[in-house]
């Protein structure tokens, strides 16, 4: 590569520590940022720097890389970075600090990262004008990428609203009502007390509220017990495919249903409703409960001055709008077909991200390797 040179990092940038800002000198209506070591973690009317430079995180987001503005405050757990600007530009080292993998320099509890280890890595580096005009070459496919990702992110977004809004005009309130507990064969909430969990992966699992969210039951990352727990858990009720769990808090309003035969049961805020499939399809209690007529009822039955929940009794005597089983069940074809476009139109959207990520790989690792 002509006129390429390769140094180790400390002779191309040195990195400072930041300094500690008082409380009372934070102020979320602040003029400039105040870094901490992922980004910007307050504002403040003080400024420490007043030219941009770069923040490397120094301790527990260690590694992380942040382009600042014109005036700034770096915090304590950060290094900011000082270069020679008659040699170097500003773009080109925050382009390349971010191929350097600086995270995995980090050691301890509260991970750190030491600026000698920074220094000693190798480095290629231009004459300044091939500096600039690998970073005029970046800064205009990075603008276009994050367009795409933008763009793609805006056509879910526009997706999921639209089952959203079908779905709320769907669930009418002029249809007959009941109350939620007597179009079902059983209303259960969880044992009121915590269940003694291990360590060891068993065939027993407790779901918690994290684990109910959009629609889905997610039996990963759950807590464990023993076979006589699950039974000591379970004796009113064994939760099963079909059950649509409710969470009263933490938060309030999530639904899912379970799916599968995995040997679970309800952590603490939780609430299944088993459909009688005589009245209710299960899949239209899942929609009903999602829907804006219910999510509504919830959250005016919220109480708590702190942490917002629903008590027992009130996710029993929720009105759920409940027309003949043959209407429902044409609700439900209606729905399951529009959720499925938005879940394809997910799925395009994580291997298109996936997709511009790897792009941006490419692009950083040909301008480093001088074939940009």
């Amino acid at each position: 590569m002509g006129g390429w040179q390769t140094l180790s990092l400390g002779l191309v940038i040195q990195l400072e520590y930041g300094k500690p800002l008082d409380s009372a000198d934070r102020s979320p209506t602040g003029l400039y940022p105040a870094y901490g070591a992922n980004g910007e973690k307050d504002r403040t009317n003080k400024f420490y720097r007043d030219s941009p430079s770069i923040i490397v995180g120094r301790k527990g987001s260690a590694g992380e890389i942040t382009l600042t503005e014109d005036k700034y405050w770096p915090l304590d757990v950060t290094y900011f970075v000082e270069f020679d600007s008659n040699r170097y530009d500003l773009r080109f080292l925050y382009y390349l600090l971010t191929t350097l993998a600086l995270p995995s320099l980090a050691k301890g509890v509260k991970p750190g990262i030491n600026r000698n280890e920074v220094y000693a890595l190798p480095v290629s580096v231009p004459p300044l004008p091939e500096q600039r005009r690998i970073v005029a070459i970046l800064d205009e496919a990075f603008e276009a990428i994050a367009t795409a990702k933008a763009n793609a992110a805006k056509n879910l977004q526009n997706a999921r609203e639209l089952f959203a809004t079908h779905r709320d005009h769907l669930y009418r309130a002029n249809w007959p009502v009941v109350r939620i507990e007597n179009a079902c064969e059983s209303v259960m909430d969880c044992v009121n007390k915590t269940a003694p969990i291990v360590d060891e992966v068993t065939s027993f699992k407790m779901i918690r509220t994290t684990n109910v969210r959009n629609g889905k039951v997610s039996v990963e990352r759950v807590n464990y017990v023993t076979e006589e727990v699950f039974r000591q858990w379970t004796r009113r009720q064994v939760p099963q495919s079909g059950d649509v769990i409710l969470t009263r808090e933490a938060p309030m309003g999530e639904v899912g249903m379970l799916v599968g035969n995995e040997r679970i049961f309800l952590g603490q805020r939780l609430v299944s409703y088993r459909a009688n499939p005589a009245m209710l399809d299960k899949s239209f209690l899942l929609y009903a409960l999602q829907s804006k007529l219910l999510q509504q009822q919830i959250h005016a039955r919220a109480s708590g001055s702190t942490v917002q929940h629903m008590r027992v009794p009130d996710s029993k005597n929720l009105n759920l709008p409940l027309p003949c089983l043959e209407r429902q069940r044409e609700v439900v074809v209606t729905l399951d077909a529009l959720k499925d476009e938005t879940e394809n139109l997910a799925e395009i959207a994580v291997r298109k991200g996936a997709g511009l990520d790897e792009l941006k790989k490419s692009l950083l690792h040909q301008a480093f390797s001088g074939a940009l």
